[in-house]
C-alpha cells in the first residue's frame, strides 16, 4: 500500500521525536537515517533482481512500504527502557500502540513488531521476514569513522571508570568482536552497499597498528 499521509504525520511528528531522549548514537537523526536507508534498499531491489533473472528468492515478494516505514521508525523505541532488551521492548511498544490499528491489521502489526525485535546485530538467527532483514540492514551504519566514534562513546558512557588505555583497549576488542572477520555482525540484503564498506573496515581491523592509530586518533578528538 502507499504510505497514508496521516500515518506519515504520526511517524514524523510523534514517533521520531521520541528518539530525542536517547543516547548520542540513537537520536532523531538515527531514526531518519534508518527510514531513508530501508526505503532505498526496497527501491533498489529491482536492479538486483534484473541482474539475477534466474533467481526468485522469497525476499523479492511484495513489501508493503507503509509497514517498512513504520518498522524503521519504531525499531529502537525500546531504548526508553535501556539498551539490553531494547529490541524486544520495541516489539512490545509496537504491539501496544493503538494508533497503528488505524492503518494496519493485527497480522501486519505483528510483522512490524517482529522486524523491530529481529534488527539487533547480536541476534543469533536470521530475521523472520524480509521486513526484519531490511530494517537490520538499514540499521547498519557501515562508516568507519562513525563506528569507531560510537564504539568509544559507548565505552565512555557505560564504563566511566576505565582509564584512557582501558577505553582504547575495550574499543579495539569490541570492533574485532562485532565487525572483524568472523565477528557477529551479519548483512542480509544482497544489493546493499554495506558489504564493500564492511570489507574495508575489516581490512583496517585486521591491521593492529592501523586500528590502534585510528581508535586513538578518534578518541583524542572527542
Amino acid at each position: 500500500m502507499d504510505i497514508n499521509s496521516t500515518l506519515e504525520k504520526y511517524i514524523f511528528e510523534e514517533v521520531v521525536p521520541r528518539y530525542a531522549s536517547f543516547d548520542a548514537a540513537h537520536k532523531e537523526d538515527h531514526a531518519l537515517t534508518v527510514i531513508r536507508q530501508a526505503l532505498e534498499l526496497l527501491d533498489g531491489r529491482g536492479s538486483w533482481a534484473a541482474a539475477q533473472a534466474d533467481v526468485e528468492p522469497f525476499w523479492l515478494t511484495h513489501v508493503d512500504r507503509a509497514m517498512l516505514l513504520t518498522a524503521a521508525a519504531c525499531h529502537d523505541l525500546g531504548l526508553v527502557n535501556g539498551r539490553e532488551r531494547h529490541h524486544l521492548d520495541s516489539g512490545i511498544i509496537i504491539r501496544a500502540d493503538s494508533r497503528l490499528k488505524e492503518w494496519f491489521n493485527e497480522e501486519q502489526i505483528e510483522i512490524i513488531a517482529q522486524a523491530a525485535e529481529d534488527h539487533r546485530a547480536s541476534g543469533k538467527g536470521a530475521p523472520r521476514s524480509i521486513y526484519g532483514m531490511l530494517i537490520a540492514e538499514a540499521d547498519r551504519v557501515i562508516d568507519q569513522e562513525t563506528i569507531i566514534r560510537r564504539t568509544i562513546q559507548f565505552g565512555l558512557k557505560h564504563y566511566p571508570d576505565l582509564c584512557r588505555e582501558g577505553q582504547l583497549q575495550r574499543a579495539r576488542e569490541h570492533l574485532v568482536e562485532k565487525y572483524g572477520r568472523g565477528g557477529y555482525l551479519r548483512l542480509w540484503i544482497p544489493w546493499s552497499s554495506n558489504a564493500a564498506r564492511l570489507n574495508a573496515l575489516q581490512d583496517l581491523i585486521a591491521d593492529p597498528e592501523a586500528i590502534e592509530h585510528e581508535v586513538t586518533r578518534i578518541y583524542d578528538s572527542l
